[in-house]
């Protein structure tokens, strides 16, 4: 008769709500051996909450772990075999390794991403990850603490880590990553003028009105440790943030006073073109005038803008012009108004 391979691990019990789980660390080869995928709508068994695996995030997760890289985060698996079951006692646990016997709730991309690895590397295999272990969850149980996860959680922004931890100057991406940052929170922040316009690669037709690589693109130089907002001293996420969003808010609100900001055909901002010369105004003209007052509130930028009521600039007026065209138009507009808002000659002291 075979013997069953069984660990024994230092393990903390917890109860969250009315569920147990046990929280352990365990080698990366006993994980791979012990666990399986049940996708919801395709698997009956109970707990099957998982979605179809992404083989492109998977390809990605091998190439990071096999560059050295490992994960911090805890794996969630639920134990499904009938006949074994791990057994805890003065904060041990002892885990049988059977196969097919402990059910992903989370961490399913990144666990078949480390069995590709291990495939290069066995020597992956002997590290350890930290597993939270729960024991015959129900479909509903499992799908609490997947939605939990899954939605309640929000991640940290990735641009989040330079603010808290220092910048690191030779990381290409870092203006990339903060310029994406900044996009999510012009569309999931629901007092953004762009909540929910800007359009994501992937998306369907007719989903989203800026793209996403419009946004990245006409903020990603200005984000860097020499560019605009550094020199202006508006380093960290929250304030570049805030910044935009003034802006935006502030140009809204002449266009609001028309009902012409909702207006797909109308609103020149809601376009790529629009998107990128309020940027290139913001940048050339109205930071500098902000961080001189110390000040980029939305009333500030209300009073720079100072957009003329009853002949706000209009989709219709760069129809039928190229992206570069469309983009002169606008900047050329907001130009033109902020120069009014400017004192006259007289006004100026010498």
């Amino acid at each position: 008769m075979a013997t069953i391979k069984k660990v024994k691990l230092k393990s903390l019990k917890t109860k969250f709500g009315d569920l147990t789980v046990y929280t352990q660390s365990m080698k990366i080869k006993d994980v791979l051996y012990i666990y399986y995928v049940a996708v919801r709508g395709k698997d009956e068994e109970e707990g099957s909450v998982q979605r179809v695996l992404n083989k492109q995030r998977i390809s990605a997760i091998k190439k990071y772990i096999l560059e050295g890289n490992i994960f911090y985060s805890t794996f969630i698996l639920n134990w499904t075999d009938p006949k074994l079951n791990p057994e805890f006692l003065n904060d041990e646990i002892t885990i049988p390794i059977v196969p097919n016997s402990a059910q992903t709730i989370d961490g399913q991309h990144r666990l078949v991403g480390l069995q590709e690895a291990v495939k290069e590397d066995p020597t992956i295999g002997e590290k350890e990850i930290l597993v939270t272990l729960s024991l015959n969850l129900s479909t509903k149980d499992a799908a609490r603490i997947f939605i939990n996860i899954n939605s309640e959680q929000k991640p940290v922004p990735k641009s989040l880590i330079y603010d808290l931890f220092g910048e690191i100057e030779n990381d290409t991406n870092h203006s990339i990553n903060r310029a994406t940052d900044i996009a999510y929170e012009l569309n999931d922040n629901i007092d953004s003028p762009y909540y929910r316009v800007i359009k994501y690669p992937g998306q369907t037709r007719g989903v989203g009105l800026v793209d996403l690589s419009t946004v990245v693109s006409s903020l990603k130089k200005h984000l860097e440790s020499d560019g605009v907002f550094a020199s202006h001293k508006l380093t960290n996420l929250q304030n570049q943030k805030v910044v935009i969003l003034n802006y935006f808010t502030a140009l809204k609100f002449y266009y609001d006073k028309e009902d012409l900001w909702t207006s797909k055909s109308k609103n020149p901002f809601l376009t790529n073109a629009g998107f990128f010369g309020a940027i290139e105004h913001l940048i050339k003209n109205l930071l500098i005038k902000c961080a001189e007052k110390k000040s980029f509130k939305v009333e500030d930028f209300k009073a720079l803008l100072d957009l003329p009521k009853g002949d706000l600039l209009q989709r219709s007026d760069f129809k039928n012009m190229e992206g570069k065209s469309q983009r002169k138009v606008i900047v050329d507009f907001l130009q033109e108004n902020y120069l009014k808002s400017l004192p006259n000659q007289d006004e100026y002291e010498f």
